[in-house]
């Protein structure tokens, strides 16, 4: 079941995105606890002027260049009621870029209430982009699904199956190639833009794999560093079945097959594990084709394409070659048998 998000503290914010966006905490470690429920940042314009009608209070609060400026220009008086107003409205947090100094009567007012202050060198436009990615992939909707996820020259392939029928020994023959392994047997996976599935592992398992008959084995160890990867845009779900007689395999690739996660459709293909198929190698091509297709080449679709003009071009010898030959029908004999 997809997992929702209500909220995150700032506490979390802070400590997981605190080397990437420069974070320095001013005031309000008490603070930290206060909770950002919308996964986007706010510069409050309106708000330092005492509008407060449609005040986003529900996001993080950035005050750049602009908004110290005018901040400045106001009283001291001024200044603790328009910081007041803000955290009245439980504000999360305020983040100074440019590595701002808070003016002293706001900066009493923040401590008093315990509202966490951020100070960061970057820029405003900067720091609004890069803490929005952070924030959004916070709140993006998430689920797990039992498969194993591996990258294939730059195609995310989530391997599908019942347990044992051979996923990780599949993504084992991958990653031996040259490819990289992104999640073995569970993969965690977020929504980003509402439109992109991005896989990745839980941390404790990441770089480790399960093979049935040995054990855990190290992937970053055995193969280096560069067949491990953090996490991996999914670009198309193959689910392995095992064979049976009355199975039915695709024979020509025009029809389009697709796999459902957390409401987005990924192009699907099932391959049937039997003896002397290479599933590895079988998964590796599918990637591939589906690389082809994503540039705009078809190659089921050109080679209909090409067949159906030959068709029109020719069409006395094809009809030649799918002459059906009469067979006569066989007469009933009579019946030979001795009398008694």
């Amino acid at each position: 079941m997809p997992k929702a998000i209500h909220g995150i503290t700032v506490a979390h914010f802070f400590e997981t995105y605190g080397v990437r966006l420069k974070l320095e905490l001013v005031t309000g470690r008490e603070g930290l606890h206060r909770l950002i429920r919308e996964p986007a940042i706010n510069r409050p314009a309106l708000a330092l002027t005492g509008f407060f009608k449609y005040f986003a209070n529900k996001r993080i609060q950035v005050l750049g260049a602009a908004e110290m400026t005018f901040l400045r220009t106001l009283p001291d008086g001024a200044q603790r009621s328009v910081l007041n107003g803000m955290t009245d409205r439980h504000i999360p947090c305020i983040v100074l870029t440019r590595n701002y100094n808070f003016p002293r009567a706001m900066l009493e007012v923040a401590q008093k209430r315990h509202l966490p202050v951020i100070r960061t060198p970057m820029i405003t436009m900067n720091f609004v982009n890069t803490a929005t990615l952070c924030v959004d992939n916070e709140f993006a909707p998430s689920a797990t699904e039992q498969g194993t996820t591996v990258d294939v020259k730059g195609v995310g392939v989530m391997i599908r199956g019942d347990s044992g029928v051979g996923k990780s020994e599949c993504a084992l023959a991958l990653v031996e190639r040259g490819h990289s392994l992104v999640a073995d047997d569970v993969t965690v996976i977020k929504v980003l833009d509402e439109r992109e599935l991005m896989a990745s592992s839980r941390p404790i398992t990441r770089g480790y794999m399960e093979c049935r008959g040995i054990g855990i084995i190290n992937i970053a160890e055995m193969f280096g560093i560069k067949s491990v990867r953090l996490e991996k845009r999914i670009d198309m779900v193959v689910s392995l079945r095992a064979w049976t007689p009355d199975a039915v395999e695709e024979r020509t690739g025009l029809e389009e097959y697709y796999y459902e996660i957390l409401g987005i459709k990924v192009p699907h293909v099932e391959l049937y594990v039997r003896p002397g198929r290479d599933i590895a190698r079988l998964v590796e091509v599918a990637a591939m084709v589906q690389a082809l297709k994503r540039m705009g080449h078809d190659p089921a679709l050109d080679f209909n394409n090409r067949l159906i003009a030959h068709m029109a071009e020719h069409p006395a010898g094809i009809k030649k070659s799918l002459r059906v030959t009469e067979t006569p029908s066989l007469r009933e004999e009579p019946d030979r048998g001795s009398a008694i």
